[in-house]
């Protein structure tokens, strides 16, 4: 991978060749069932075309892994000789309709064609005499399926008609006639023709059984060339999006350093992706509790650090400034919310029959991506089913797996002082002017707040909702009774100016600096004041 990484002249003109060639498995597969036609063969003749300039390509390197490519690669030369000897340049898809194999692949097959080419040329000749002999300028030779070989004469010239002609079939427009001679050709033609057709088809059979014959070989370059390919796509990827050589070890740690989304990285042309720090498995963090708003990105840095881990083992480079990669055994995640309308299963049961496939499965070694277990149900039931798996998750007297558990229950981040390797997280974010900016930075520490009703009202949620939802939230906060208070009063159509009860309103009209404005401005005033009403 890291020779790739470096050559980059080989890597393109490895890149254009394997472009040329065409699925060696899919192509064998049709020719081993006995279902693959003409142009199979050729396809994989074609491809063939492209394995000498790989091979060429490959026999440069140092590296022991592509070397060993080179030595399973066959050029399958031998092969693609007899497929090209043998099937035309642009076989037909048909295989009973004949013109398959090219001339000179064999003997009785060139000799059929001249009999079948000389009948024809002697069609030509019959045509021209019988025209000079009778008179009849205007006479043809025809073929059709029904009638075969025919002579047709006008009807104006039927008078000149010899008594030797057998009449077959009358037309609007004349008579057609057959000879003796006419039989006795046309018997020649078309036995050549059928037997033309025949002979090609069991030539072509042939050669399949041949090409099948070598299986083991196409298949042998076949799997070389898919995994060339995989690595020349991955250092391709790497070069253009500057990722980093991983250090993968036998080790149980994970550390990233500015670790970034593959794929939403690449959605953000425009923008910047902020990168960010992963350590885990140590044994002052082996299980990180990740809190903050919705939006921020939590979810976003939890699958990147899989895709991490996942690639790095697959081989490739990575979307870093640098990695560790410790070999994990499995990869478990439970992100996302979703039913089974099928099998009746809610979407509660469904993340729970996940989560006990997880912890039956984990072990020590594992990677577990947990995002917001338990919100499937009540709040005291889902938090305490979250607490009782993150425990078990991080307790290595239990499973002790590294562990990423995104949570909204910040009751949870106080199991950091309870069990050792646990520790906070949280996506930062900063309030400016009554508005919140995600600065996508996974910082340590739990987060204050959920945030939730400044997303709500990021989410376009109507003012008057968002009002009532604070003074909602402030009963709560403050111990009132599980059910909140009413709203205070009643909210009238008609809104008075002095009625301060109106936050929203108050604080827009405190926030106008009527000395500085200009017309323009107080009329936008003016407008953004009606909306509150």
């Amino acid at each position: 991978m890291e020779e790739l990484v470096k050559k980059t002249i080989d890597r393109e003109e490895l890149i254009l060749s394997l472009r040329e060639i065409t699925d060696f498995e899919r192509a064998m597969t049709r020719i081993m069932t006995g279902t693959a036609s003409c142009r199979d063969l050729a396809a994989l003749s074609q491809g063939a075309a492209s394995l000498p300039a790989v091979k060429e390509r490959l026999s440069g390197m140092r590296s022991p892994y592509l070397q060993a490519l080179f030595e399973q690669l066959d050029t399958l030369a031998d092969l693609k000789e007899k497929i090209d000897a043998t099937i035309v340049d642009d076989p037909p898809f048909l295989l009973r309709e004949g013109g398959l194999i090219r001339d000179g692949a064999n003997k009785e097959l060139d000799e059929l064609r001249a009999v079948q080419s000389g009948g024809k040329g002697m069609l030509t000749q019959i045509e021209a005499r019988e025209k000079e002999k009778t008179g009849i300028r205007n006479l043809r030779v025809g073929y059709n399926r029904v009638f075969g070989y025919y002579i047709e004469v006008a009807k104006g010239q039927l008078n000149l008609v010899p008594d030797s002609y057998i009449r077959k079939q009358t037309l609007s427009t004349g008579e057609r006639y057959i000879t003796e001679e006419l039989k006795e050709l046309e018997s020649t033609i078309l036995t050549a023709k059928d037997r033309i057709v025949a002979l090609e088809y069991d030539l072509f059979v042939a050669l399949r059984q041949f090409v099948a014959g070598e299986s083991a070989r196409v298949k042998q370059t076949a799997q070389a060339v898919a995994q060339l390919d995989v690595l020349c796509s991955f250092a391709a990827v790497a070069v253009h999006n500057h990722y980093c050589k991983p250090e993968v070890d036998l080790g149980n740690t994970v550390s990233i350093t500015a670790g970034r989304h593959p794929v939403v990285e690449q959605m953000l042309k425009n923008a910047l992706f902020v990168p960010n720090d992963t350590l885990l498995g140590s044994e002052d963090c082996r299980t990180a509790i990740i809190t903050g708003p919705n939006m921020a990105g939590k979810s976003t840095y939890m699958r990147q650090v899989a895709l991490i881990v996942l690639m790095a083992q697959m081989g490739s480079f990575v979307p870093a400034q640098s990695a560790h990669i410790g070999i994990v055994d499995r990869l478990f995640t439970r992100i996302g919310a979703s039913d089974d309308l099928a099998s009746g299963q809610s979407t509660f049961m469904v993340e729970m029959t996940e989560v006990a496939d997880i912890l039956k499965n984990a072990t020590p070694r594992s990677l577990l991506i947990l995002d917001e277990i338990g919100r499937g149900t009540s709040t005291f039931d889902g938090m305490a089913i979250a607490r009782a798996v993150l425990e078990y998750a991080a307790d290595r007297k239990r499973l002790g797996a590294k562990t990423l558990f995104a949570t909204h229950y910040h009751e949870l981040t106080d199991i950091e002082q309870a069990l050792p390797g646990v520790k906070n997280f949280n996506i930062a974010v900063k309030k400016r002017q009554g508005d919140m900016i995600f600065l996508r930075k996974i910082v340590p520490g739990a987060a204050d707040d959920s945030y939730g009703i400044e997303v709500a009202k990021l989410a376009g949620i109507p003012d008057r909702v968002i009002t009532r939802a604070r003074e909602i939230l402030k009963d709560l906060e403050s111990g009132a009774p599980e059910r909140a208070k009413p709203a205070t009063a009643p909210v009238s159509d008609q809104v008075s100016m002095l009625d301060m009860q109106s936050d929203e309103l108050r604080r827009a009209l405190e926030a106008i600096t009527v000395e500085t404005l200009t017309p323009i401005e107080a009329l936008n005033q003016l407008y953004q004041l009606k909306q509150l009403l």
